[in-house]
């Protein structure tokens, strides 16, 4: 005979693992595009030392938006005003942050424009923060930003590399507020699809200029594996995340990125990690660690 004084105990309990099994699923989400994204940056430098970092940075955008919308297939005519302007901005930040971004690591080491990347997502979980001791782990991650983007002979990097590495933090702030209001408004993919429909038009003028308006065969075909990496794999990923998570959340876990960018310069550019480097890498891995106990 079941005892039914346990049945209300029992069914407490389950609904508290789902949410948990939830975060920790947003979390490996998380690991797994932050790795796509900085593997993938560091596997674009021959390319874009060739043709480019604009023009190379638009054609992975175009055919991440052709394949996501071949796959997802959005139903164009039944989105409202609302979804419109949604998938809109969305597919601006993006473009402003993918540009930004790859521009940067023309100028500057990859870890460097990762941790200044990273402000943007720092921004939106130290806004959200309303327990004082959560705090901690904003704290941390920027002592470990700041250890990564030092060296023997000091700070690293030229100023027109850091300040877009500030424009693609920017981006990468409204990235993950807008995502976030986009996964809701639509089914699925659709969201996504659209933002990076709009996104690729939004760099058509930057790509075509400095490709001065001819493209290769081999940049096309290069720059196709390329857009799995970045941005399609973590796009996607992402907008699952944010679904299981709060975008504070996320802001905070996304601290790991400056380590695995280090991480990916040292082991596919050959970039040097120092002591301070390292020290740094640990830091932002305790803050991520951290934000996910917390979001549990």
């Amino acid at each position: 005979m079941q005892d039914t004084t346990l049945q209300p105990a029992l069914n407490s309990a389950q609904t508290s693992v789902k949410p948990a099994r939830g975060a920790a699923g947003a979390a490996l989400l998380c690991v797994l595009s932050m790795s796509c994204v900085q593997f993938g940056a560091a596997l674009s430098a021959p390319t874009m030392a060739m043709y480019g970092s604009l023009s190379t940075t638009w054609l992975r955008l175009c055919w991440a938006a052709l394949v996501l919308a071949l796959l997802v297939r959005p139903r164009f005519l039944s989105y409202s005003r609302a979804h419109w302007t949604a998938a809109g901005v969305l597919g601006a930040a993006m473009a402003g942050m993918t540009l930004c971004f790859f521009a940067a690591l023309q100028r500057i080491p990859l870890g460097l424009a990762v941790a200044i990347d990273f402000l943007g997502p720092l921004a939106v979980a130290t806004f959200a923060v309303r327990r004082a001791r959560a705090l901690l782990w904003p704290v941390l991650a920027i002592a470990g930003v700041i250890l990564l983007s030092r060296d023997r002979a000091g700070w690293i990097g030229e100023p027109l590399g850091v300040l877009l590495a500030c424009g693609a933090a920017l981006g990468w702030g409204t990235y993950i507020v807008l995502m976030k209001k986009t996964g809701t408004l639509f089914a699925g993919l659709e969201g996504l699809s659209v933002s990076l429909i709009a996104a690729a038009l939004v760099a058509t003028p930057f790509g075509l200029a400095q490709s001065g308006l001819h493209v290769t065969a081999g940049q096309v075909a290069a720059t196709a594996g390329l857009a799995l990496l970045v941005p399609l794999l973590p796009y996607a990923l992402e907008m699952v995340a944010l679904r299981h998570m709060p975008a504070a959340s996320f802001g905070i876990l996304m601290s790991v990125e400056p380590a695995i960018g280090a991480l990916a310069g040292f082991v596919v550019l050959h970039q040097p990690m120092g002591i301070l480097q390292i020290m740094g890498t640990l830091l932002v891995v305790t803050a991520s660690v951290g934000a996910v106990m917390v979001a549990r």
